[in-house]
């Protein structure tokens, strides 16, 4: 398994971790952003991050039938950590603000399922996913992520496996440190258009 120092220098590497003053989609300031769909463009680099994730998935969770991701984040990692683990990976897409399985995926009665995602923070998007399973019928019996960066506030309250945890403080705009003030904010996130 990958240490996080090695898994840190990939992130940086791949520019899957960015430093400078950044809006997240909440609207929280931030000195670092995290896009793991640079890391996932990589493939020979993201493939290191991934087995090392399989791995610590192996260890932890032994008796899963299948993996649902969210899109659009999800989806790569999910198929990636799927193939490494042999199991059958669908993912959820939305649809009129919420997630639904489309493409004819299904999700079989007391079927097993983790949910695996790029990045938990508030786990707001693998709680939807959580929903859908329960939905249909299926359990969920697990949550795993390259990077973890909930800071233990996710809405999740089951045990995350991740690559990575990573404490990144967040900041309303009237409570900006000097070193962000001196810094212009950009807006690098997906919902940010």
């Amino acid at each position: 398994m990958l240490s996080l120092e090695e898994s840190l220098k990939i992130l940086k590497e791949t520019n899957a971790l960015l430093e400078g003053h950044f809006i997240l989609s909440s609207g929280l300031h931030s000195s670092k952003y995290v896009q793991c769909a640079q890391l996932m463009s990589k493939p020979n680099k993201a493939y290191k991050i991934c087995i090392s994730l399989s791995e610590k998935i192996n260890q932890e969770l032994k008796n899963f039938d299948l993996i649902l991701s969210p899109a659009m984040g999800g989806v790569v990692i999910g198929y990636e950590i799927g193939r490494l683990l042999q199991k059958e990976t669908i993912f959820s897409e939305r649809v009129d603000g919420a997630f639904k399985l489309r493409r004819d995926f299904k999700i079989k009665k007391n079927q097993k399922i983790l949910i695996v995602e790029d990045v938990i923070t508030t786990g707001k998007s693998s709680l939807e996913c959580s929903q859908l399973v329960k939905d249909n019928g299926g359990v969920v019996v697990g949550y795993a992520c390259i990077i973890n960066r909930s800071n233990g506030k996710t809405l999740i309250k089951d045990k995350i496996i991740s690559q990575i945890e990573l404490n990144i403080p967040t900041y309303t705009e009237k409570n900006l440190p000097k070193e962000l003030l001196a810094i212009k904010a950009v807006k690098p996130g997906s919902r940010n258009l």
